[in-house]
This record gives structure tokens, sequence and C-alpha cells, in this order.
């Protein structure tokens, strides 16, 4: 992962459901406002603020002024570090298993 991003501030913020869901919300559709992201979670403004606040500390949510409005998108970058880091070197040897199996059932086909 790149110096500026603490595995360990990302794990934390993945770890509570709330954020969580934040972050599905975000995913579904980017740009909202505290207001729309309050409607998704029965917590307090102050509750759904201190979430958004540690995603955004570890980089998974970034705001934008709008005029009156703070609008939050989602930051799937750290997430594709993790990915890259710690399940896709995971993922390649169960790709290159199913296809050998592959080859070796279409060879038996033959």
């Amino acid at each position: 992962m790149s110096k500026r991003h603490d595995p360990d501030v990302l794990f934390k913020a993945l770890a509570d459901p709330s954020r969580r869901k934040l972050l599905d919300v975000l995913h579904a559709n980017d740009g909202r406002t505290l207001s729309e992201l309050c409607e998704h979670l029965e917590m307090t403004r102050q509750g759904v603020t201190q979430h958004l606040d540690l995603l955004a500390k570890a980089n998974l949510v970034a705001t934008v002024r709008q005029g009156r409005e703070k609008l939050h998108f989602l930051n799937p970058v750290p997430l594709q570090e993790i990915y890259d880091r710690w399940i896709a070197k995971f993922e390649r040897p169960r790709l290159k298993a199913l296809s050998d199996l592959k080859r070796r059932l279409e060879k038996a086909d033959d």
C-alpha cells in the first residue's frame, strides 16, 4: 500500500457494519449529502458524521462542497489496494487450478 494509506485505519473503518452500509449507499449513488446518508442508518446525524469522519481518515470517502452542501463520494482506491495486496495473490492459484481442470476435462472429452 502507498505510504499515505494506513492499513490499520482502513481495516478499522471496514470493521463496522454501519460504515460498510455507508460505503454501499455511496457505491449505489455517489455524491450524497449528510441528510441523504442519514436516511439509511438508524442513528443521529452526529453518529453518521463520526462514521463519515473515520471513513474520510481511511481515505474511503472524499467530500466536495457544492454551495451550502457537502457531498460525499466513495473513493475505491484503498479497497483496490487491499485487493491487490491481500486478495489477488490468493486468487491467482485458484484460477490457475480451475484453468488446469478445464484443460484436463476438455482433453478427456477428445
